[in-house]
């Protein structure tokens, strides 16, 4: 595929890149501050890599360490206002200020051996420390994340302090400044608890590869080869954007950077094809949002799921499985139908490429993404040596292609070696960057988790959340999923879980056993990330629609909105799993009942999308729309009518929803070719 097939007008990605300004930060100072900022980047990546490989540290110092380097760097990037000038230089008070904030963090590891032997009668240093640590704590999340994390972080702070003046409902005892500090500061209770530990254990080695697998080319590679397989089916770019998107988003873990890696090139290629600009970038956010959902990584929540329940990181990986697949197999369905509701066809044939010298021309990308999975679900390794294995086999890939390259077209081995080795310094160095927004929500949101297990916050949630539920699980799920969404609107993802997880997954599993429901702890963790994710794209905040709508030229809100009719089958699936577990393979033990339930879910969203769309092979009518909905719960859920009607066994009502939806589909192929040509 040739380069100008590939390129767009940098104007209309402008506002992609200052979205994702957002997540990296919008300084690039120049001269002795770039270079500081720089070492400050490499010296992160390789501490962690050092971690992961020969140099022993305990977990407390190691998330201590982890952090001093992310406040750091949020505030050297991260202006104090986010439309400030200066974003060539680094004002003297934010130099100030990074080194106080370093100063704070680290003096748990200055003061190490102290601490742990004063537990719970921490000095007034201590505290003194602590007190303004979790201050700059709070004013880098605003500056990384907005105002959303660090007011709840200070409302739950507030709530510690104000107990005794509350309501009687959520009411406590109250706790003093030195016993909020020495909670969430000077134990791993707090902010040093489990989601940072997972951001420093796990999170930054992904996220790392994703980087690294950027610079050395992969990404451009994904896209090409999904383009070659797709490019000539009606609708293919969109179908490309979609595979690309899912295959970008497997090892980067951000809706936001796989929009602007992968959209700046298929969105113009779906215009080409006659997408509107509204739906060419809707399908690109649809399509980057759920990349969240694959796993390995799924953002940083699959870490996290796994050590708040517990469990080995194959079973979060393998309960995820058939709703990501099942999610991104109903977006294709769906792209098809705007396709043939729109009339489009393919890419012409010589705009693209051959699919078997594409694949062949970087089979060597696939060498370290086949690495990661071989190590972490057939070999079973930690997810640290699994990624960090591949990063050193994509480090070695990056090494050997850049000479041969050069010597198979004529040139010097030499000049391309360090080719290679700027593209591995500038992964690493990209890596730290795109971790720092991470670090900091991580550390944030340890304080909301730390509150609760402070006050014991959640045992009267359960309370009001009974209350307003009355006690039903339905509701009790539509209320946690609209919190979802509306936290989601201004909290990272990985945020969000945490915070609804603390709070709501107790409540679910209770209020499931009162109504005869035994609901996985797993499956309430899912549907809080869930929820999470799709707040990405619910307008009218939405990072990923504005920054799609930049590239396509569309309005964002109105993307936002086409996006999330797209997105609305990701909202069906966590109802299902929480009611059909096998969707989850919990239960399932052997690969043909697997198979089956995979089979059976991605025909009801078929018909779920078909529902919501309004449209098959043609048009649906309002009353076959209804029908679909009802096809929907019977293939998805069937387990549903046993309560109804008494029949010795669910797959009857698969069969049933089988035989009408073949119906409609049949009814609407002898229509369509009646038609007129």
């Amino acid at each position: 595929m040739t380069e100008e097939k590939f390129t767009i007008n940098r104007e209309t990605s402008a506002m992609a890149e200052q979205v994702v300004e957002t997540e990296t930060g919008s300084r690039h100072p120049r001269g002795s501050a770039m270079v500081f900022i720089t070492a400050i980047c490499l010296g992160w990546s390789l501490f962690q890599l050092s971690v992961a490989s020969f140099v022993t540290l305990d977990a407390w110092r190691a998330r201590v360490i982890h952090l001093a380097f992310a406040i750091v760097l949020a505030f050297l990037l991260f202006p104090a206002r986010k439309h400030s000038k200066a974003k060539d230089y680094i004002p003297w008070h934010d130099w100030a200020l990074a080194g106080i904030s370093a100063l704070c963090v680290l003096y748990i590891i200055f003061d190490f051996n102290g601490l742990n032997q004063r537990p719970g009668i921490p000095l007034p240093r201590d505290i003194a420390f602590g007190l303004l640590g979790m201050a700059l704590i709070l004013e880098a999340s605003r500056r990384c994340l907005g105002l959303a994390l660090t007011g709840v972080a200070c409302a739950f702070i507030i709530y510690s302090l104000l107990g005794p003046h509350l309501p009687d409902i959520i009411a406590h005892r109250g706790y003093s400044i030195r016993r909020i500090v020495d909670h969430q500061f000077l134990t791993t209770e707090g902010i040093f608890g489990v989601p940072l530990g997972v951001s420093a254990a796990f999170v930054f080695l992904f996220v790392l590869f994703g980087s690294m697998l950027e610079k050395a080319g992969a990404g451009q590679y994904f896209i090409e080869v999904s383009y070659s397989l797709l490019g000539r089916f009606r609708g293919g770019p969109a179908k490309a954007a979609i595979l690309s998107s899912g295959l970008t988003g497997m090892v980067n873990g951000s809706s936001v950077a796989n929009v602007v890696t992968t959209g700046t090139f298929t969105i113009p290629l779906m215009k080409k094809v006659g997408y509107p600009p509204e739906k060419a970038a809707a399908i690109e956010v649809a399509a980057s949002t759920d990349g969240q959902l694959m796993p390995p990584i799924m953002g940083a929540a699959a870490f996290i799921i796994a050590e708040f329940l517990g469990i080995t990181y194959f079973e979060v990986v393998r309960a995820a499985i058939i709703p990501a697949l099942a999610s991104y197999l109903t977006l294709f369905y769906i792209s098809h139908l705007e396709a043939l509701k729109l009339g489009l066809k393919g890419a012409a044939k010589e705009d693209v490429p051959k699919f078997f010298p594409t694949l062949l021309r970087g089979a060597h990308y696939l060498v370290p993404v086949a690495t990661l999975i071989i190590s972490l679900l057939i070999l079973k390794q930690s997810p640290i040596a699994s990624a960090f294995n591949a990063i050193m086999v994509l480090m070695g890939i990056m090494v050997i292609q850049s000479p041969l390259k050069a010597l198979a077209g004529g040139g010097q081995a030499f000049p391309a070696l360090l080719e290679a080795f700027t593209g591995i310094y500038y992964g690493l160095i990209n890596g730290a960057r795109n971790m720092v927004a991470i670090g900091i929500a991580t550390a944030t949101a340890g304080i909301i988790v730390g509150t609760v297990t402070l006050t014991g916050l959640g045992l009267r949630v359960v309370e009001i959340v009974e209350i307003l539920s009355m006690g039903s699980l339905p509701l009790m799920l539509l209320i946690t999923a609209f919190a979802c969404l509306l936290l989601g609107m201004g909290l990272p993802t990985t945020a969000t879980y945490i915070v609804m997880a603390t709070l709501t997954a107790p409540i679910i599993v209770t209020l499931g056993a009162n109504s005869g429901v035994v609901i996985p702890l797993i499956a309430v963790h899912l549907f809080v990330f869930y929820f999470g994710i799709l707040a990405d794209d619910t307008p009218p905040v939405g990072l990923c629609a504005y920054a799609a709508a930049g590239i396509a030229g569309s309005d964002p809100v109105r993307t936002g909105i086409q996006s999330f009719t797209y997105d609305i089958r990701v909202a069906l699936l966590p109802f299902m799993f929480i009611y059909n577990n096998e969707i989850l393979l919990i239960g399932v033990t052997s690969y043909t009942h697997g198979i089956f339930i995979m089979a059976m879910t991605a025909l009801g969203m078929y018909a779920f999308a078909s529902a919501t769309q309004g449209y098959a092979l043609l048009a649906l009518s309002y009353v076959e729309r209804i029908i679909l909905l009802l096809v929907t719960w019977l293939l998805i859920n069937p387990y549903f009518f046993n309560g109804f009607i008494s029949l010795p066994s669910a797959y009857f009502y698969c069969l049933a929803g089988l035989a009408i939806y073949g119906a409609i589909v049949g009814r609407q192929l002898i229509a369509s070719r009646k038609e007129p040509v």
